[in-house]
């Protein structure tokens, strides 16, 4: 990971990363947004080794971010509106542990307020069932091949993004509309 100074960084967790990513690429203060893999024992990981559940990764982006423009508190309110923190191991159609609801942070403070947040999300009412989501340290970031950046900019029309991708779109626009 190249941090550029003044940028802050959050690595998330929620399911497949082309969705994370399609949803914090749209966000006002988000520098970038890199798919790719966190949390696992195999160093340097390819899609294939990831997607066989074996190697304790989870699909992350990690975002880069301006903290005058958007903060950590802001990413995770809307990480946790756009997917289902409550189901272990899951996301929809996609199961197994790299698909798990994760927040590696990158500081205690971000340890603290993603516990906070979990906190604040579970007693708002937005989830029936408790929030499951894990608070790990970041360790190694692992980017995942190229073509699957941008995937959602890339492939609008693909099936995948069209039943998937595109209803959490609408949860963030939602969001906004709600919350501004």
């Amino acid at each position: 990971m190249v941090q550029k100074k003044d940028l802050d960084y959050a690595t998330i967790g929620g399911g497949c990363f082309w969705c994370i990513e399609a949803v914090f690429s749209k966000l006002y203060g988000i520098k970038s947004a890199i798919s790719g893999f966190a949390g696992g024992q195999l160093k340097n990981p390819t899609y294939r080794d990831v997607i066989t559940g074996r190697t304790g990764h989870a699909e992350v982006v990690q975002i880069a971010f301006d903290p005058f423009e958007i903060n950590f508190g802001e990413i995770l309110k809307i990480f946790f509106h756009v997917h289902d923190p409550t189901t272990p191991n899951r996301q929809g159609a996609d199961v197994g542990t790299q698909y798990r609801s994760v927040v590696f942070y990158h500081n205690e403070q971000q340890e603290k307020i993603a516990q906070e947040i979990i906190t604040e999300i579970e007693s708002s009412g937005l989830w029936r069932d408790p929030v499951v989501t894990e608070i790990l340290p970041i360790t190694d970031f692992y980017k995942a091949e190229e073509y699957h950046q941008n995937y959602y900019m890339k492939n609008p029309d693909q099936t995948y993004c069209t039943f998937v991708i595109e209803p959490k779109l609408k949860k963030l626009s939602e969001f906004f509309h709600n919350k501004y």
